[in-house]
């Protein structure tokens, strides 16, 4: 009982004070937040807004409205992972996935 007492303690010391190795992760999570979650929602919407069967302009303002509850599920999704890799692959891949689908449907460079 006394080492799971102490094992716990230095679990929570550790995290508290913030070794270099936490304190990276949280950064590259941060990092991944803002910038894996913006360019997620961006070429989500850009995908969107280029297969709706809307018109154009309704098509992109329904998109763009979208795209900001995609980079709040985003972010939160970046600090739900168990690791940083994972938040930036899983933001990275299909944010590249969408880029080229919608690259693919219509002229130009989608970011």
């Amino acid at each position: 009982m006394a080492g799971q007492m102490r094992d716990s303690g230095n679990v929570g010391a550790s995290r508290v004070g913030g070794t270099a190795a936490y304190r990276l992760a949280v950064l590259s999570r941060i990092g991944a937040a803002a910038f894996g979650g913006y360019a997620f929602a961006a070429a989500l919407s850009i995908l969107i807004s280029r297969v709706s069967a809307t018109p154009k302009a309704e098509a992109v303002l329904t998109a763009t409205m979208l795209s900001f509850a995609l980079y709040a599920g985003a972010i939160l999704w970046a600090f739900a992972v168990r690791t940083a890799t994972r938040a930036w692959v899983g933001l990275a891949v299909p944010a590249a996935a969408c880029a080229v689908v919608s690259w693919l449907l219509g002229a130009g460079a989608v970011l």
